[in-house]
């Protein structure tokens, strides 16, 4: 028999990912307004250091960081490496050379490589039906990403570096399923997050530590940056940790197909970005690609709910 509490769970979880999809997709304009003022390196190690602050001092009050085990701390160190010191590395410089719906686009072809890997390291099955939704997907962001020319529309050298941080996504999800089940996703993105921060420091101070002190700062540099630390690096992580637990790599990473959609339409509004027919069309599509993946699964929940 179903109950309210079930119903409200499995919701819950959706509700979760769209929001870490629409955090993440509006994390490539706020990161566009940043690298205004400062280098990649930079943007990326104070994005860190004003999440782990937040992050550690509010589950300090709230008594909620569990401690690390020994043996779990090389997971955890792996976890990190992957994002955010390889992924941040990938999508920063890329968005350096490409634009924000670009750039989300290439991102959101995390799911149509992720079932490879999830076989591969953790025997995840899935369907025909949602391999169809992935596929439907993927074509939906070819449409975003080529002209009617075929030709690719941005710097070649930035749609490399993205890929780079497909990848590094791809692993890092494999990594923290593992960790999932044995620590909550606050600690994880937390200590994640204070990692990163410390891998990222002397790259930060042998790089772009000069660059720094000359930028005046203001308000929309404030804003971006607390933007990004807030929702892009604390609570988009925390929702992605609670449903990759529940749905697994490959079908909470067909999500990512959302991100595009959302970059293009804040990229729009924020920053003027052109909003073309074709945009439009491959979101719709991108929108249809996901659903698509997650039918026959929402009715394997509903039947499962009502045993």
């Amino acid at each position: 028999m179903t109950t309210g509490k079930h119903s409200l769970s499995q919701y819950n979880i959706y509700i979760f990912a769209i929001l870490s999809m629409l955090f993440w997709g509006m994390s490539f304009v706020w990161t566009t307004i940043v690298l205004k003022y400062y280098q990649p390196i930079t943007t990326i190690f104070l994005r860190l250091l004003l999440s782990s602050l937040i992050m550690y001092i509010l589950l300090k009050a709230l008594g909620k960081l569990e401690r690390i085990r020994k043996e779990d701390w090389g997971m955890l160190l792996l976890m990190s490496i992957f994002n955010p010191f390889l992924y941040f590395l990938g999508e920063n410089f890329g968005l350096k050379l490409t634009s924000p719906t670009i750039g989300a686009v290439i991102i959101g072809l995390i799911p149509v490589f992720t079932p490879i890997f999830a076989y591969i390291f953790l025997r995840e099955k899935l369907t025909m039906f949602n391999y169809l939704g992935i596929a439907v997907s993927f074509s939906g962001i070819l449409i975003m990403l080529v002209t009617s020319n075929f030709t690719l529309t941005t710097s070649v050298n930035g749609v490399l570096l993205l890929f780079f941080a497909v990848f590094s996504a791809i692993f890092y999800s494999i990594v923290l399923l593992k960790m999932a089940s044995k620590y909550s996703p606050l600690t994880l993105i937390t200590w994640q997050n204070i990692i990163g921060l410390v891998l990222f420091l002397p790259v930060f101070l042998i790089f772009e530590a000069d660059g720094f002190l000359e930028v005046k700062i203001n308000a929309e540099l404030i804003w971006s940056l607390l933007s990004l630390a807030i929702f892009a690096s604390s609570l988009a992580f925390i929702l992605f940790a609670i449903v990759i637990k529940r749905l697994g790599v490959s079908r909470t990473n067909v999500y990512s197909n959302m991100i595009p959609v959302f970059t293009a339409v804040f990229a729009f509004f924020i920053i003027g970005e052109q909003f073309t027919t074709r945009k439009i069309i491959g979101m719709l599509i991108v929108i249809c690609g996901v659903f698509l993946a997650q039918v026959r699964f929402n009715k394997k929940l509903k039947s499962s709910d009502e045993t």
